[in-house]
């Protein structure tokens, strides 16, 4: 498809799975001659640009110096889905996660079995879908933990956790250290989300 001249490029982007990404994305792209941004959000993003002045190639080179690659295989594609629907429904939900089971929301969110995609993701990620939900609430409960907001009987709430002692119990399975152990050395451990 064109465009006054340009060619269209729709893209399937892997680790593009934070708001900061999509914002540093749309700033990179504001300075790049002949490239017109039509969106960039979580997991994509679409573009036109000049082909007299850029290749696909070309485009395709910023995004990766960026940090994003770019996916065309279907099932990484639904795992970049999985990974998205995770993270929207564990750090930007509002509190949605105490109130949903988390396979329910991501089938719902993905509009396809539960079963099939942990099986799409295990095979593509060599880990359960229910190792990396853990993970990134783990994640969240760190991040809250260092900002001493919330009492760890409200981050097991919002979180979804049935009570204090089974996220107490999870957080050291995953953590290897207790939770008071991690409030006492707070900087010590936190994972970028795209390393989950």
């Amino acid at each position: 498809m064109e465009k006054d001249g340009k060619k269209y490029l729709q893209l399937k982007l892997k680790d593009l799975i934070s708001k900061s990404g999509v914002r540093l994305i749309e700033l990179h792209f504001q300075q790049v001659e002949g490239v017109a941004l039509e969106y960039v959000r979580m997991g994509e993003a679409a573009l036109y640009y000049d082909s007299a002045l850029l290749s696909e190639d070309d485009v395709s080179a910023i995004f990766n110096r960026l940090g994003f690659e770019i996916i065309s295989d279907s099932e990484d594609v639904i795992v970049e889905r999985i990974r998205i629907a995770a993270i929207e429904l564990i750090y930007y939900a509002n509190n949605v996660n105490s109130l949903i089971r988390n396979s329910d929301y991501i089938s719902e969110r993905l509009g396809m079995p539960y079963d099939k995609l942990s099986r799409i993701f295990s095979k593509k990620c060599n880990k359960t879908l229910e190792n990396y939900l853990i993970q990134l609430k783990i994640e969240k409960v760190k991040e809250l933990l260092s900002n001493d907001t919330y009492t760890l009987s409200e981050i097991s709430y919002m979180l979804g956790y049935s009570s204090v002692h089974y996220l107490s119990n999870q957080f050291k399975k995953t953590t290897g250290i207790t939770v008071s152990q991690y409030k006492d050395h707070p900087d010590s451990g936190r994972i970028p989300l795209e390393d989950i």
